[in-house]
């Protein structure tokens, strides 16, 4: 049957449907279906409805006789105009079923900001796709948008996304945004005023910090972070692996936002407004400010001791105006001159940053020259500052 294409590999029977399934032929596409999958072991029964343009009553329910015949089931690719037809009589509910998405290109587009989990392009004056590096990130997007919204709604300038889209086999968020330039691009344009920047940085960093939610509305940041530490066993002493634990465990319990990825290509400038806003949203989480500067001492310091130029590749400036930016958003964050307080602050900042640092390297990248490299360093550190650090919160600096 020509609207009928079965393809099997690695356990996967992917049926490819076309034109209309409806009274008509309904009966017969079933039975070329099940010809198809016969005497296969089949562990996961996709239908790939990109090419179908109708589906009847009748085509639902050879749709539902697979899918009871197959638990590990799902529908892709379904365009709009069936997908309401899923949805409508429920099978939504039943069963998972993905739209089909737009396609759109980010060739020779600008790179205006990177986190950790997606790159975000300008694809014309007034929209910016974020992809997300995870081919398989629905799930991932959905969660985004959901943390945006809380987060607007709670006074905290950001982008919410209007629509999911393809690029390159890869799920991408599209969002609203004027013209705008990320705060490296304003140092790079004018360098003697890298203290407006941070103090801009530091403006909207205190903003996310002051929004308090429920327990449980985000992840807990300590609860992450004691998984992460619990990598750390056996690559460090064991006094310092002990003490490092107990210094994360006694962080006070702390339901304010956190950004989690804060750094200076996640924050851009309106050139209609001047306003700061941010453009990724899915580390968002609940926990104590040093969360957030371990994170930010990794971006502008941490990373660069490891892998020096990774300012300039990653943030688009020098090492040096990395290690500015860092001293300038300590003194304006914490209103502070006082230099053994700010050694004192960045002295947690590094301890939880170089933890994060250090339990990635041994979870993704041990035995390479980077993280043997990363792991060796960030060891030396710890060994060193942990054992004479009486507490990790910022609350009590």
């Amino acid at each position: 049957m020509e609207n009928v294409e079965g393809k099997f590999e690695n356990g996967i029977f992917t049926a490819s449907l076309s034109g209309h399934i409806d009274s008509a032929n309904a009966s017969a596409a079933e039975a070329k279906l099940k010809e198809l999958t016969a005497g296969k072991e089949i562990t996961a029964f996709v239908m790939d409805a990109e090419n179908l343009d109708y589906i009847s009553s009748a085509g639902l329910r050879v749709v539902l006789s697979f899918k009871k015949l197959y638990p590990n089931f799902k529908l892709i690719n379904v365009k709009s105009e069936v997908y309401e037809v899923f949805e409508m009589t429920g099978f939504t509910q039943m069963m998972e079923i993905q739209k089909a998405y737009k396609k759109v290109s980010v060739s020779g587009c600008e790179i205006i900001g990177e986190g950790k989990n997606g790159i975000v392009y300008r694809v014309s004056p007034d929209t910016i796709v974020k992809v997300y590096k995870n081919p398989d990130a629905l799930d991932e997007i959905k969660n985004e948008r959901e943390l945006a919204k809380k987060a607007f709604v709670n006074g905290i300038p950001t982008s919410i996304s209007y629509d999911i889209v393809q690029v390159d086999g890869k799920f991408a968020s599209m969002f609203e945004m004027l013209e705008a330039d990320n705060i490296s691009k304003k140092i790079n344009k004018e360098p003697d005023r890298i203290d407006d920047f941070a103090k801009a940085s530091v403006e909207l960093l205190k903003k996310i910090h002051a929004v308090e939610l429920k327990p449980g509305e985000m992840v807990d940041a300590k609860a992450d972070y004691l998984k992460r530490a619990e990598r750390l066993q056996g690559h460090l002493s064991d006094e310092t692996y002990k003490k490092l634990c107990d210094l994360v465990s006694a962080i006070p319990e702390d339901h304010h936002i956190i950004h989690g990825d804060f750094h200076l290509k996640n924050q851009m400038f309106l050139k209609s407004t001047g306003e700061l806003m941010l453009i990724d949203m899915d580390t968002l989480c609940l926990g104590d400010p040093v969360f957030d500067f371990g994170s930010l001492f990794n971006a502008y310091v941490g990373r660069e001791m490891v892998v020096p130029g990774n300012n300039e590749k990653f943030l688009g400036i020098t090492a040096e105006q990395g290690k500015v930016f860092w001293k300038k958003s300590l003194e304006f964050y914490f209103n502070c001159s006082d230099s053994e307080k700010l050694k004192e602050i960045e002295r947690r900042a590094m301890i939880v940053g170089e933890l994060r640092l250090m339990a990635k390297a041994i979870k993704s990248y041990m035995g390479t020259e980077y993280g043997e490299k990363q792991i060796a360093s960030s060891k030396a550190l710890l060994e060193e500052a942990v054992p004479s650090t009486e507490a990790l919160t910022l609350a009590n600096v």
